[in-house]
């Protein structure tokens, strides 16, 4: 499914008005998910995705049950390559399922999303008549997905201009919209459509999701802020912590953001050229067309070497939108000591990195890494050891391996009786140089079970160990 802004309830601090926690009826750990956020989180409104499917609606209602606001989500192709062939229906069928799936979900809620899926691939004629159906059984928000990521920034904008002066009771409902990247184009449709009228855009932090992703949150969201006077129309965003939450939703899902994204990527503000440095320096808005601090980043880079103390470390770590306990914060000062022993410069990067790492542990974990040795050539088979605190007992084991990594994982794994596949494993740099922080991302599956342990070391192969020793402790 695709999350409206995302299924994270920690930021929904945002103000966001919706989120879209997932697909209920799709596995009993969606179902969970739902459950838990509609639960934990307070004041969004709470939507779950349901087919036009009795089933469906009702184990999306079940779900939701806990939250103060709710709202069911629910979907059905209305393209005539979709109902052909995935459905094997008739338009009339067609219809006849998205009004009783509507009127169903009205017994459970009063907020009600519908979908026309593939949308921008659907007779226009036809898709009027099914959201004025649809409107009329009780829908509340009409969403025109473009599923595939087909349309033009002018196509979209212009479904939606149809839609709204042609639906009988369009002003009864908010127009949405919800776009997929695969042409690129998921931020310029969506802006597209709220020139035309849609007030809700559908889009995720860091733009992820399905193929080449959905509308990213960051780039619609300061768009519309940097060009209100093109655009008119405004967010309760709290574009601040923008970067923060970039930083956290890549630290959960493992996927990196590209250096050159938009907004959040790495160098988003950073000038190489020399008459951009030039610029800038005169006078910042002849090469920014907006602040670093308005996504909560800061202006300029703060330094930390060995000689910084614990206040000055303490403050960067709040400054950084972080609220440390005091044990947190001292686990993490001592690992920024070994650090700041082999890496000249600590930047803003690499304090986010190290902290986030540390606050991921916790004194109730099973496993902790005590030490490891590696030995590798290219005429020598990779060997490593290490060794391991289990429940506070030492344990030390040796294995070989196809490269390091391989051989010190089945260190790991001979040591702690677990040998989980490793099915995706992502190492990029904190920060630039040959001294850069390095973050380890590992996905690992377990008897059924799949998690993600993360990181960080100025040696890869530390980070690595460190990143599976997380996620063996999560499993």
């Amino acid at each position: 499914s695709t999350f409206i802004v995302a299924s994270c309830a920690a930021i929904s601090s945002f103000s966001f008005s919706v989120i879209e926690a997932g697909f209920p009826v799709s596995s009993p750990v969606q179902f969970q998910a739902v459950e838990r956020i509609a639960r934990e989180t307070q004041g969004p409104i709470i939507a779950a995705l349901a087919r036009a499917m009795r089933a469906d609606i009702e184990s999306a209602s079940k779900a939701l049950q806990p939250a103060q606001k709710r709202r069911i989500h629910t979907f059905i192709a209305s393209s005539p390559i979709h109902m052909k062939f995935k459905l094997g229906k008739e338009p009339k069928e067609v219809l006849k399922m998205a009004i009783e799936a509507v009127q169903l979900c009205r017994e459970f809620v009063e907020d009600v999303e519908f979908s026309p899926e593939d949308a921008t691939r659907s007779e226009p004629e036809f898709l009027r008549e099914l959201c004025e159906a649809v409107i009329e059984a009780g829908a509340t928000t009409i969403n025109i997905p473009d599923t595939v990521g087909y349309t033009t920034p002018e196509e979209y904008g212009n479904l939606f201009k149809f839609l709204i002066t042609n639906v009988r009771g369009a002003q009864k409902a908010i127009f949405s919209a919800h776009c997929h990247n695969d042409l690129g184009l998921a931020t310029a449709n969506s802006l597209a459509a709220v020139r035309n009228g849609a007030r809700q855009i559908e889009c995720t932090i860091n733009g992820i999701g399905e193929r080449a992703g959905n509308t990213a949150m960051e780039e619609v969201v300061m768009a519309m802020k940097t060009r209100k006077d093109s655009l008119g129309i405004q967010t309760r965003i709290k574009t601040e912590e923008i970067a923060r939450a970039s930083y956290l939703v890549k630290t959960i899902t493992g996927m990196l953001v590209q250096p050159n994204k938009a907004i959040v990527g790495a160098n988003a503000f950073a000038h190489e050229s020399g008459i951009h440095q030039d610029g800038v320096i005169k006078h910042r808005e002849t090469y920014e067309i907006m602040k670093p601090e308005t996504v909560g980043l800061s202006s300029n880079r703060m330094v930390l070497g060995r000689h910084s103390g614990r206040a000055g470390f303490k403050d960067r770590i709040v400054k950084l939108g972080f609220s440390p306990q005091a044990e947190e914060l001292e686990a993490a000062y001592q690992r920024f000591l070994i650090i700041a022993d082999r890496k000249k410069e600590i930047y803003d990067e690499d304090i986010r990195a190290l902290f986030s790492d540390e606050t991921r542990k916790s004194t109730g974990d099973r496993f902790q890494l005590e030490g490891f040795t590696v030995s590798t050539g290219t005429k020598s088979t990779p060997t490593a050891g290490v060794r391991i605190s289990i429940d506070g007992h030492i344990r030390e084991e040796s294995a070989t391996g196809d490269g390091p990594v391989d051989a010190i994982y089945k260190a790991i794994q001979k040591t702690t009786g677990m040998d989980p596949d490793v099915s995706r494993l992502v190492i990029s740099p904190v920060t630039e140089g040959q001294d850069a922080m390095a973050e380890a991302s590992v996905t690992l599956e377990y008897k059924g079970e799949r998690v993600v342990g993360k990181g960080s070391s100025t040696d890869i192969i530390e980070a690595c160990s460190r990143a599976y020793i997380s996620a063996l402790n999560r499993l």
